[in-house]
């Protein structure tokens, strides 16, 4: 769903680059409260995770295909204000490296992937936790549940924007139903990904889940063949999980993530995308125009002068992982960082008389 340059106009799109600042702005000061020593390393591999995906078209109906949009799974993983800045930084990548949505409409789409997918997830997320029983098994049903409807209410985002700077005089409705209509069926794709990932996280390290703290499963005993809960033991301190490392963690995730960038990115589908059908059948895409790094090395995720294909699209991969990773890894300690000073002045501060 990267809007390119040319979709929107000038007003709105300054006016979405506005919002979209706000939004980050205020998600840098939200993060300070999310992220620890533990989890802000974490988020910038959530953020490399989420990119290496999003290069894994599947596809969705004839010739059509859609994409991981990731806002819900970050906020479910790391914390909706982390998740913000995990989608944005994987955004600013795409749209300065790889040419992958056009860098006027970065805030169009940092409000729409970022903002909109985090904000309409993490709500339905947090709604359904609260009414479903306190198992792990919820917290993936909520994450299906938050993902699936996080995407149409981004293709719905779109038609607002559109209809308020739209460049090209395409009816409303047209635009909207087949937005929406496409979105759904890439939902259910993003669900897919998003339980299954969220589920294979909660399985190891459910203290890394921000979306699952506090959930402890109870010990269980057999007794007379049937499983019940052991007794609480108030004296015993078991070790918390908090004490664990996190680097198999994040070692097991950037494997993972190269191995999709590099290798598994070649068998994606290669027929547009949802905004891309959508934009062609309707006629959205009359006025759209070059990118202004369609020249760069890595355009299009494929190393210039590279001619093997599978090689050149496996390296773009693996750079574009290994870029997102450390910007990524160095906004969110940054932001760790700050918040321990501002601990250790309030800590150190002398009350007024």
């Amino acid at each position: 769903m990267h809007v390119p340059d040319g979709f929107i106009d000038a007003p709105v799109s300054i006016a979405a680059g506005v919002a979209a600042a706000g939004a980050v702005a205020v998600s840098l000061r939200g993060a300070r409260r999310e992220l620890d020593e533990r989890t802000a390393p974490l988020a910038g591999l959530v953020a490399a995770f989420i990119f290496a995906v999003q290069m894994l078209n599947f596809p969705v109906a004839a010739g059509t295909s859609g994409h991981l949009l990731g806002g819900a799974l970050a906020a479910i993983l790391v914390g909706p204000y982390t998740g913000v800045l995990c989608v944005s930084v994987v955004l600013l990548m795409q749209g300065v490296l790889f040419a992958d949505g056009g860098l006027t409409a970065l805030g169009v789409n940092v409000v729409n992937m970022a903002v909109v997918t985090v904000v309409v997830a993490y709500a339905v997320f947090r709604g359904l936790v609260k009414l479903l029983p306190d198992s792990r098994r919820s917290v993936t049903v909520a994450a299906f549940a938050g993902a699936l409807l996080s995407v149409p209410a981004a293709a719905g985002a779109f038609t607002l924007l559109y209809a308020l700077g739209g460049t090209t005089d395409v009816p409303l409705g047209q635009v909207f139903g087949a937005m929406v209509g496409v979105h759904v069926l890439i939902g259910l794709g993003e669900a897919a990904i998003t339980a299954a990932t969220v589920g294979a996280v909660i399985a190891v390290r459910p203290d890394l889940v921000h979306g699952a703290r506090g959930l402890s499963a109870p010990l269980k005993l057999r007794v007379g063949g049937e499983l019940v809960d052991a007794p609480a033991a108030p004296t015993a301190a078991p070790v918390g999980l908090a004490a664990r490392s996190t680097k198999p963690v994040w070692i097991t995730g950037l494997v993972a993530a190269l191995a999709l960038a590099g290798f598994v990115s070649f068998y994606a589908s290669a027929s547009p995308d949802g905004l891309e059908k959508v934009a062609a059948d309707k006629g959205i895409d009359q006025k759209v125009t070059e990118h202004a790094n369609a020249d760069s090395p890595l355009a299009d995720y494929s190393v210039k002068d590279v001619s093997d294909a599978r090689l050149s699209g496996g390296l773009a991969g693996v750079i574009g992982v290994g870029a997102t990773v450390a910007v990524g890894t160095g906004v969110f300690w940054t932001v760790r960082r700050r918040r321990n000073a501002d601990l250790t002045a309030a800590s150190t501060a002398v009350p007024a008389a």
